[in-house]
């Protein structure tokens, strides 16, 4: 069997598409095989951190993403009553080379998307594919697809890709006795609803803790009707003995999470107001997978999701994702399509990625509401300097960035 391409892409989600445009601009071909029928918009809202940002600049995505979403201006967290903890710079006020973006996940999506189209070409991205096994062998790799259909059909490549998400068929099948999600005994609930701006109009705000109510909430869309109203995008979580169902398109009810935030009505946000408007409202769990070993085998690897699934905490899913294809890419381009490539992307990424996932366990970016809740005891402090330093609280926030890879002093030696 011929190859159609050079690499061949299983799921047409952000890894996918940023992947795409990455191989088209070191020149080399690919193709796209997404399951759905239909491109629609999904989900709510995602940061871009700085050094994603910094992948996506190099593709020509830094204006379109600034002209969509809200170019973060800070980080701040509150505890549960409303009481500031601590507030950073982001993105470029903070000294990195490049913007911090909060958007929603359908914008960027769109933006990817029509750009790979647009230099692609329009049979760039096959839909209607849904990936049932890849073989491979020393020559290439062939990928399985059944229609809906129910007719099959083939592809051949040099290599293949899985970003096929949390759900991946690929990664079954190079797994198949993994096991079911690792539950960390917390479920969410989240939604984006039209409001005024509130504090800087470019706030990404942590406010309280799990055992009490925990939330992240920030504008994704700026200016969206003629008062000035913001796209507010919102995530709440509480803990739980059971895990609801792992689709990002479940819808939820406020009776199930509402308790724990009904009394949050803030000088500087109606919390409280603001949940209770948003329809509709989706429920997620929150769940990742142990770290496996490796992703590559022969001429078939993992990307994004497909590869280390993770508790969605300190804005690194999609941006680990868009880490994943600079170093495919570059050592594509370093080695050629070929295993060795993989396999150098595996030793660097499996490693860096499996930090990650697991720091996100037990030290994510809001273990800093975790240490002033645990030293107040959940009681109402006067001064946050009584309770933990400054200087406290940002090693616990530098800890997280030199893991995840976005320490502005890392980032900026490796520019």
């Amino acid at each position: 069997m011929s190859k159609d391409c050079e690499v061949l892409i299983v799921g047409a989600g952000i890894g996918g598409l940023t992947l795409a445009l990455s191989l088209h601009r070191a020149g080399i071909s690919c193709r796209i095989f997404e399951v759905v029928t239909e491109i629609k918009p999904l989900g709510a809202g995602v940061n871009l951190l700085p050094h994603a940002v910094r992948v996506l600049d190099g593709l020509g995505l830094l204006d379109e993403l600034a002209a969509v979403g809200v170019t973060t201006q800070e980080s701040i967290f509150f505890d549960k009553y409303g009481k500031f903890v601590l507030s950073e710079p982001a993105g470029r006020a903070a000294g990195y080379g490049w913007p911090q973006f909060s958007i929603h996940r359908g914008d960027l999506h769109d933006i990817l998307f029509r750009t790979v189209i647009e230099r692609l070409g329009d049979d760039a991205i096959v839909l209607d594919s849904r990936c049932v096994r890849v073989d491979h062998d020393t020559d290439g790799a062939t990928v399985h697809f059944r229609s809906e259909d129910g007719s099959s059909f083939q592809a051949r490549a040099s290599i293949a890709i899985g970003c096929d998400g949390v759900h991946s068929v690929i990664r079954k099948q190079l797994y198949p006795d993994e096991g079911a999600p690792r539950f960390s005994g917390v479920n969410m609930w989240r939604g984006v609803t039209s409001m005024k701006p509130f504090l800087t109009g470019a706030s990404m705000v942590r406010v309280g803790w799990i055992p009490v109510g925990k939330m992240v909430i920030y504008p994704i869309r700026n200016n969206i009707d003629a008062e000035g109203n913001q796209l507010i995008n919102w995530v709440a979580e509480t803990e739980s003995d059971t895990p609801v169902e792992r689709d990002w398109s479940r819808a939820g009810r406020l009776e199930d999470f509402f308790s724990y935030f009904n009394d949050r009505r803030f000088d500087w946000l109606d919390v409280a107001g603001m949940i209770e408007k948003t329809e509709p409202i989706l429920e997620y769990p929150m769940v990742d997978q142990d770290p496996i070993p490796r992703w590559t085998f022969g001429r078939v690897t993992l990307l994004g999701d497909a590869a280390h699934p993770m508790l969605p905490r300190g804005s690194n899913g999609a941006g680990q994702a868009i880490l994943d294809v600079a170093c495919l890419t570059e050592k594509l381009i370093e080695y050629g399509v070929s295993e060795r490539a993989l396999n150098e992307y595996d030793r660097i990424r499996v490693k860096a990625t499996t930090d990650v996932v697991l720091l996100n366990r037990v030290a994510p970016p809001d273990t800093i509401l975790k240490e002033v809740h645990e030293r107040t005891g959940g009681k109402p402090f006067e001064r946050i300097e009584d309770v933990i330093t400054r200087d406290e609280l940002l090693e616990i926030s530098n800890r997280y960035k030199s893991v995840a890879g976005f320490k502005v002093e890392d980032l900026q030696r490796s520019a």
